[in-house]
């Protein structure tokens, strides 16, 4: 046996009326575009996409900046 008390009618929760969001009459809603995506280059089909650098003529130097600016954190 449960000492709580017996439930009780419960009030019912206040409806709240659904809102639209409002668009200037006359306005259409954007369009969707079902074309194929592969077929547009997107950042990652460039050099600059992947973090290419355009090649340093610095000989030693611009190399072992290089070296030391790609290399991974745990490797410092």
């Amino acid at each position: 046996m449960s000492t709580a008390p017996a439930p009780g009618p419960r009030e019912p929760k206040p409806s709240q009326p659904q809102q639209r969001p409002t668009r200037k009459p006359g306005s259409r809603p954007p369009a969707l575009i079902f074309d194929d995506p592969l077929d547009r280059q997107s950042s990652d089909d460039t050099d600059q996409g992947w973090g290419e650098r355009a090649p340093a003529g610095g000989g030693a130097a611009a190399d072992l900046a290089r070296f030391l600016d790609e290399k991974p954190p745990h490797h410092v």
